[in-house]
């Protein structure tokens, strides 16, 4: 289950807020890519010895292309400054019954000065959220929304379906600034504030965070097994339920796609059309861009069709959205393809982008 190395820190990497990668040498000579959490194990050092799960990194998998540190075993961080016993620090433990499980100060605990606001919170008065399958549509869904209305609040919900800590996400240390907030639900962590469920995630961002928009998606590292059912994307069609159950506005942005050399995923990815053809059970607006490849066009018409008969199928005129997209301060990246390589998937992103921030106004 757990591929162990050790190995000492002959140098440091790339740094970016909550994760620094290392190069590490093991004892055979060869020398392995590592990422560190400060705030899980401390900050490491060159010359520091190091205990690493290298399972992902040796199998390589998607995203999974470091070692990661689990502890620096002769220099072991101190204790936070609070008494671990006193829950006026926080009592909320995500990643549970791992050995690396935080625990943390929740929005919505009673210690969290923010309790008051949401101890009775039940109503998103109509805030529009938008749900996606992968954590690379969030810059693009950001774009779309900033095109027509720069001004808006957009707060982003990070679900437990790919990478818990937020800190593994070099995408959200580029958009730090541009958004209001990063909030980690479920065993989510790393955000800005942290929430217990997505419902109460979603809670906050309306009354915390004062959001105009929000956006839910997992982090990057999508699950998927090539079945019907096995992708960690079907909780998107649990997320729309969400919005809906809390009186919001689901914007569904379609997973669309010419690129993907896998069947199942050209045109409306098998991914959208079982999250909201079978998991949500509550409308949301399916956005389709204007301006895609005629062919493409037909066959996201054709997949849209079987959905319009529980939500709304909205298209959503792309002018300016191009010039958006290639001005993200991020770069555009889904599996591996950028922007004028999956054209249409980033552009479906922006389009719901845009009706979200549309739907504000």
């Amino acid at each position: 289950m757990v591929r162990w190395r050790t190995g000492t820190v002959t140098a440091l990497r790339r740094q970016w807020p909550g994760a620094t990668e290392l190069d590490v040498a093991l004892p055979d000579g060869a020398t392995m890519r590592a990422l560190a959490y400060p705030e899980l194990v401390g900050h490491p050092e060159p010359g520091d010895r190091v205990l690493l799960n290298a399972g992902a990194l040796l199998m390589g998998l998607g995203t999974g292309g470091y070692a990661l540190v689990v502890a620096l075993p002769d220099r072991l961080p101190p204790d936070p400054p609070a008494d671990a016993g006193n829950r006026d620090a926080g009592h909320l433990v995500k990643a549970r019954y791992t050995p690396l499980q935080p625990i943390l100060l929740g929005v919505d605990e009673e210690a969290s000065p923010h309790h008051a606001l949401l101890a009775d919170a039940d109503d998103l008065a109509g805030l529009p959220v938008v749900t996606a399958d992968l954590h690379s549509a969030l810059p693009a869904i950001l774009a779309g929304v900033h095109t027509d209305a720069p001004g808006l609040r957009v707060a982003y919900l990070l679900t437990d379906g790919g990478a818990l800590p937020a800190w593994f996400s070099r995408t959200l240390a580029g958009l730090r600034g541009r958004l209001a907030g990063t909030i980690s639900v479920g065993q989510a962590f790393g955000g800005d504030l942290e929430a217990s469920t997505l419902h109460t995630g979603l809670l906050a961002a309306r009354q915390v965070l004062r959001a105009d928009v929000a956006v839910v998606a997992q982090g990057p590292g999508n699950l998927g097994t090539g079945t019907r059912w096995g992708f960690s994307g079907v909780a998107v069609g649990e997320a729309v339920n969400a919005v809906a159950a809390l009186g919001g506005q689901p914007v569904g942005s379609l997973r669309i796609s010419a690129a993907d050399p896998r069947p199942r995923h050209q045109g409306v990815s098998h991914h959208s059309l079982t999250a909201y053809g079978r998991v949500a059970l509550a409308p949301a607006d399916l956005v389709v861009p204007d301006g895609l490849d005629p062919t493409l066009a037909a066959e996201v018409d054709a997949a849209t069709a079987e959905l319009a008969a529980r939500h709304r199928i909205v298209r959503v005129d792309t002018a300016g959205l191009d010039a958006a997209l290639r001005a993200s301060v991020v770069p555009l990246s889904t599996m591996g393809r950028g922007l004028d390589a999956d054209h249409a998937y980033f552009l479906a992103a922006a389009a719901a982008g845009r009706h979200a921030a549309r739907l504000v106004r």
